[in-house]
């Protein structure tokens, strides 16, 4: 087998006998990337140098008997919003391209200790928010699929480089979906943990609330050795979790007999409806699942569009807050996909923000019951790839989101591969639990992995392809809104301090209906006993494992 079509855990036993180079597999890789990334563009920056030095650390530290565990010579890849001491990280965007930071993030810096090799940084939707822009200083990820699809995002270099075999694994960042989408699409593993099990710190903020940091890998095996890796209490991460980590890998025994399993069914067949293809691919893999001797039935959470209008109504006002000063003096800066985002945030109040928190809250209370009756639950995952030049701004306020609903409860979510649709584009499904339930998550999905012969796919790539041509920047949607309307809007950006041309105005413009129709339906009677959440720590709750 070619050296980047090994798992993590198969280069790991040959690395640890001495049967495999870390530089020789390094090297392996930086040629790989060489050959093919102008094809892909899942790469802002290769850290050849860097990473050769750290292959050739841990290969004398292995043949000095200084072996350090499973990822240590393994290569590896940062979706550029994670912190790296001395190394650029601009958040794929022009407003930070010269910003190089003086510490790793946290999780970087398990990695190193780990004894892994950093391959470079990894493109991005810009600060990990947007869709594939085509205004940015770098080009966006493609699909090693189909190089006309999107990769999904916003984890979209991450989703590439690791389906491309251009990195073992990356990790990526997801706030409503940004590890699971480009996962599902780019057919790979993609794990959200849950909330305050891996630290945020040193990870460009999206929101405070909603962020995670998790990894992206080949293989469900491949994730755990990750996660086993990242995952522990940071004290200077304050939503970090003081609990003990579980022996993730430990936990994959192949054996799901007597799980039950509830089926989030309605949300992909009649809230967020997905493909007759997806739909076909997931009634086979409830079938494997239940062959396993996993107990499977229908249950209810909320609707969909509940928790999008939650996430999107708290987590917008945090990502403004965020960059509300470069917003401010230079808007120009950053593209448009993320202005049309970002700056819809000025029209939602105060009020609107404490409604979603409490809402929260009463979300989080409703799921409990749930939580204890299920080992896990089961939805249809994004897909199949649309094409890269399809996406419009406005379709983020238009649509609910699949992934969203376990951004807002905070359990771990895992999207995976489940088949191919006829033009050969992965399918996927989530799999998902009740918070700090990350090990059983992981053992449903291997399960389901073991049994099928999906990882045995490999996209298809030619070295010395021409890249193809940049889609043109799409012009903003019209706005729908009258006359006063627009004059309102204009005098809350001005109250805002914001000095926007036409074209920026009428991004901010055209999300303001469905601003205005997203908090509109959070706003409820509520007693005054309805407490908001907000960052908070979990307690109450073990995973299996």
């Amino acid at each position: 087998m070619a050296l980047h079509h090994l798992t993590i855990a198969e280069a790991s036993r040959l690395i640890a006998a001495r049967r495999l180079s870390p530089v020789e597999l390094t090297e392996a890789f930086l040629a790989r990337i060489a050959a093919l990334d102008a094809q892909l563009n899942a790469y802002l920056l290769v850290t050849a140098e860097h990473a050769l030095a750290q292959a050739k650390q841990a290969e004398a530290e292995i043949a000095a008997a200084g072996y350090r565990g499973p990822l240590h010579g393994i290569p590896y890849a940062l979706k550029d919003i994670y912190c790296t001491a001395g190394i650029r990280t601009t958040g794929h965007s022009r407003s930070a391209i010269d910003f190089v930071p003086a510490e790793d993030a946290e999780t970087v810096a398990r990695l190193t200790a780990a004894g892994a090799v950093l391959l470079g940084k990894l493109a991005t939707h810009e600060f990990a928010h947007g869709g594939p822009s085509f205004d940015l200083p770098w080009p966006p990820a493609r699909n090693p699929w189909d190089l006309r699809r999107a990769t999904g995002g916003s984890s979209s270099g991450s989703g590439a480089a690791v389906a491309a075999g251009l990195a073992m694994a990356a990790l990526g960042s997801d706030t409503g979906g940004s590890i699971r989408n480009p996962a599902a699409l780019c057919g790979i593993v993609g794990l959200k943990p849950t909330y305050g099990l891996v630290s945020r710190r040193g990870v460009w903020t999206n929101s405070f609330s909603y962020d995670h940091a998790g990894p992206m890998t080949w293989t469900v095996e491949d994730c755990a050795l990750l996660l086993g890796v990242l995952a522990g209490h940071d004290p200077l991460d304050p939503a970090s979790a003081a609990l003990p980590v579980p022996d993730y890998r430990a936990a994959l025994t192949g054996d799901i007999r007597g799980m039950r399993i509830g089926v989030l069914r309605h949300q992909y067949e009649v809230e967020v409806p997905v493909p007759d293809a997806v739909k076909t691919a997931l009634e086979a893999a409830f079938a494997v699942l239940r062959g396993l001797g996993a107990v499977l039935e229908d249950v209810r959470i909320r609707p969909a569009q509940d928790y999008t209008d939650v996430k999107i109504t708290h987590a917008e006002s945090e990502l403004y807050a965020v960059h509300e000063a470069g917003l401010r003096a230079r808007p120009g800066e950053f593209g448009e996909d993320f202005l049309g985002r970002s700056l819809a945030a000025i029209l939602i109040r105060g009020e609107d923000v404490l409604a979603a928190q409490r809402e929260r809250r009463v979300m989080i209370e409703e799921a409990r019951p749930l939580w204890g009756r299920y080992d896990a639950f089961i939805a249809a995952g994004p897909g199949p790839a649309p094409p890269l030049d399809a996406w419009r701004t406005i379709q983020f306020w238009q649509k609910a989101s699949l992934t969203t609903p376990w951004n807002v409860l905070g359990g771990p979510s895992l999207a995976q591969c489940i088949g191919f649709a006829a033009e050969g584009l992965p399918l996927s499904m989530m799999v998902q639990g009740r918070p700090f339930a990350d090990a059983a998550v992981l053992r449903v999905a291997d399960a389901y992995e073991r049994a099928t012969a999906w990882r045995s796919r490999r996209p298809v790539l030619e070295a010395g392809r021409a890249p193809l041509p940049l889609p043109p920047v799409p012009d903003p949607r019209p706005a729908g809104v009258t006359a006063a309307e627009r004059d309102a809007i204009a005098l809350v950006a001005r109250r805002a301090g914001l000095v926007l041309n036409d074209r920026q105005f009428e991004l901010l413009a055209a999300s303001a209906p469905h601003v205005w129709a997203v908090t509109a339906r959070l706003r409820r009677p509520r007693p005054f006993t309805e407490e908001p959440a907000n960052i908070f720590r979990w307690t109450g709750y073990r995973g299996l494992g």
